[in-house]
């Protein structure tokens, strides 16, 4: 017989699927399966890989990794026990493995990020970028990295761009030891206090499921929302989630004067936290570069989120 705490947390799930939707981007470059954005993706990514084993290219590259900022990023939840205090997640989105980024850089990046002492590891989407067998590069930079709540990650949609479906991606990660949030979310603890941890599919390319993801939440537990895409937070807004973490953006990636001709949101959630009612929203910069090894006013970024938890009062 389900107890009453079961009964609950599978109500809680079911109530979610009465809020708004996000909506999903349109046009003929966007959309779930556009051929024309698949035709210049491909396109795209052999200029990538021309530029790559140019001298000018690597130069660059290795400038914008030389330039890669740890922005330390202190953020309070509306709710979550004492021991998730001082809890340290580090978000890495946008690493576009095979576009200017090989192994060797992968190594150094992680490196780095072992050094900040993470309590986390996140994923935020687009670890590859064109080519599912890109995420092999991953093997050895992983094994750099061992946080003690663990590695969890969500595709993007260039995870998504080649093949019937990402079932290599999938399968390498998981067999790293990385949690893979497709749609479905778990709970760690850290020092008694539970935390979810949450991930939805990618907006763009596939059908994330915020229901299915807080399936087996109790009501009380703080959220950790991994989406890729930013735009998600209108429905992490309508379910009260406590903090979502995204990329995409690139931050504009090029940006002039607040102007960029990167137009990935539509709410203009482009980089940095946005607080909408009882939610927060993180986006980072991204590590990688797409297109052209080139980052202006827009440095590429690993944010630490450094989480703090109600006060109470004595």
């Amino acid at each position: 017989m389900p107890s009453v705490k079961s009964d609950q947390q599978a109500n809680h799930a079911t109530n979610l699927r009465g809020r708004r939707r996000a909506p999903v981007p349109t046009g003929p470059l966007s959309g779930k399966r556009s051929p024309l954005r698949r035709f210049l993706s491909r396109a795209l990514a052999r200029v990538n890989e021309a530029l790559d084993v140019l001298p000018p290219g690597r130069w660059l590259h290795r400038r914008v990794q030389r330039n890669t900022h740890f922005s330390q990023v202190d953020i309070e939840l509306r709710r979550g026990g004492a021991g998730l205090e001082g809890m340290r997640i580090a978000f890495l989105s946008d690493v576009h493995c095979g576009s200017f980024m090989n192994e060797s850089d992968l190594c150094r990046m992680f490196e780095r990020v072992a050094a900040q002492e993470p309590d986390m590891i996140c994923f935020g989407g687009d670890l590859v970028n064109t080519r599912e067998r890109q995420v092999l590069m991953l093997r050895k930079p992983l094994g750099l990295v061992k946080p003690p709540l663990g590695i969890y990650a969500v595709p993007g949609n260039h995870d998504h761009f080649f093949g019937r479906d990402i079932g290599l991606w999938e399968a390498f990660l998981r067999e790293q030891g990385v949690h893979v949030l497709i749609n479905r979310g778990m709970r760690v603890e850290r020092d008694g206090s539970p935390l979810w941890v949450a991930g939805v599919d990618d907006l763009t390319e596939a059908e994330p499921d915020l229901a299915r993801a807080m399936y087996g939440a109790d009501p009380d537990d703080p959220v950790l929302l991994l989406s890729h895409h930013p735009d998600f937070f209108v429905e992490a807004i309508d379910a009260n989630i406590d903090l979502q973490l995204s990329g995409h953006t690139h931050g504009g990636q090029i940006v002039f004067g607040g102007w960029t001709p990167l137009k990935h949101s539509e709410f203009g959630y482009w980089r940095g936290l946005f607080e909408r009612e009882l939610s927060q929203l993180y986006v980072s910069r991204g590590v990688g570069v797409t297109v052209l090894p080139l980052r202006i006013g827009a440095s590429a970024e690993v944010p630490v989120i450094n989480l703090r938890t109600p006060r109470v009062e004595g």
